[in-house]
């Protein structure tokens, strides 16, 4: 494939990312602002929580979901050079990308366990949360990390195309 081909799938890949987070970002954004629908998929906990301290919650859903946002526009803005610092937020969004995988597929892995009886936690289990996380929440993480990382890995230098350009082929 030549440089400009793989240039396409890199953003094809940085783009995917960015779409899945702020997804991500778009719900705790709604829920920070007093929405409850899928509050129950994360948790009865956080249904509690929105119902008990609704302030609270929307504040620190609020920057959960900014936090979020700039975890997924960050990496395309780098990707399209209009953030300077490639090298340093390559690094952070390696690290992301590591901690998304690790996190969103554990978390699926173990919900989908519990949902088919693999696994039988000894105090029983919020159903609906379970639901959401092993269909919906975490492997959307889980996309959102892997599609990063593809991203980081085609965009990288020292590829086909880098060599190339320096008049090496790969």
């Amino acid at each position: 494939m030549d440089r400009e081909g793989r240039r396409r799938g890199s953003l094809t890949w940085v783009w995917l990312a960015s779409v899945a987070g702020l997804v991500h970002a778009g719900v705790s954004a709604y829920w920070a602002l007093g929405g409850r629908a899928l509050l129950s998929t994360v948790g009865s906990w956080a249904v509690q929580l929105a119902a008990d301290a609704p302030v609270a919650a929307g504040l620190g859903l609020g920057v959960v979901a900014v936090v979020k946002a700039a975890a997924a526009v960050v990496p395309a803005a780098v990707a399209h050079g209009r953030i300077g610092g490639q090298r340093g937020w390559r690094a952070i969004s390696w690290a992301g990308a590591a901690a998304l995988i690790v996190y969103g597929g554990a978390n699926t892995a173990v919900s989908n366990a519990v949902l088919t009886g693999l696994i039988d936690p000894a105090g029983g289990y919020d159903r609906d949360a379970m639901i959401g996380h092993a269909w919906l929440w975490d492997p959307l993480f889980l996309l959102w990390g892997l599609a990063l990382a593809a991203h980081l890995w085609t965009s990288r230098r020292g590829s086909a195309g880098d060599l190339t350009r320096v008049g090496r082929t790969p």
